[in-house]
């Protein structure tokens, strides 16, 4: 059996199998399993990417039936039953697909140049940077408008992600660097959230109450 992706379905689908007859192939581009709902605390400073990170053959060492290997799939050659990845030709009796999922940018892909969705933590890490960079941006300049714009923020999507990472973006803002600056009052950055394709409010396509 061939197992790609190292997520939560291509861990759990491993471990399901843990008493069962087979030999197991798990394939992921990266050798870690990246814990994703944690991911805004990341970007805001809250944790340290090494918070979120667990290396896919510590997770699995127990486990005798599992053989991970570090490579990305270029291609499934469903007919014979052989998955390439990184050079590699890897026959199949069984194949899972646990690939995870893509950013939404709702229709408008050209949004992806400008910023990224937050699913790994190189995004994370990234949006971090940008988010204190600002911070310190602000505190150099001496023009009242761009320091306005420099502490505005914008988060498209309403969703639990979205939630959360505004929120956490104003505790970092009132209270972790509240007193870190002498140019001007972190407490006055602005975090915006546009719920886009959620309805009138945020959370509704996870089935919050109104």
């Amino acid at each position: 059996m061939v197992i790609v992706g190292g997520g939560f379905g291509g861990l759990s689908a491993a471990r399901a199998l843990a008493r069962a007859p087979v030999d197991i192939v798990l394939l992921d581009r990266r050798n870690h399993h990246c814990f994703q709902p944690l991911l805004y605390q990341v970007a805001t400073a809250e944790l340290s990417p090494a918070d979120v990170a667990w290396p896919i053959r510590g997770i699995l060492r127990g486990q005798a039936n599992v053989r991970v290997l570090l490579a990305e799939v270029t291609r499934v050659d469903v007919e014979t039953r052989v998955v390439h990845a990184s050079g590699l030709a890897l026959p199949f009796d069984f194949l899972v697909l646990a690939t995870g999922a893509a950013h939404s940018y709702f229709g408008h892909d050209d949004w992806a140049a400008a910023e990224p969705g937050l699913k790994t933590i190189d995004d994370a890490t990234s949006i971090r940077r940008s988010l204190l960079m600002a911070f310190e941006r602000a505190e150099a300049t001496t023009d009242a408008a761009e320091r306005e714009a420099l502490l505005t923020s914008v988060i498209v999507g309403g969703g639990p992600t979205g939630v959360e990472m505004a929120g956490a973006m104003v505790e970092l803002a009132h209270y972790t660097l509240a007193e870190d600056f002498r140019s001007f009052d972190p407490r006055r950055a602005r975090v915006l959230l546009l719920p886009i394709c959620y309805g009138p409010r945020p959370l509704n396509a996870a089935g919050a109450s109104p």
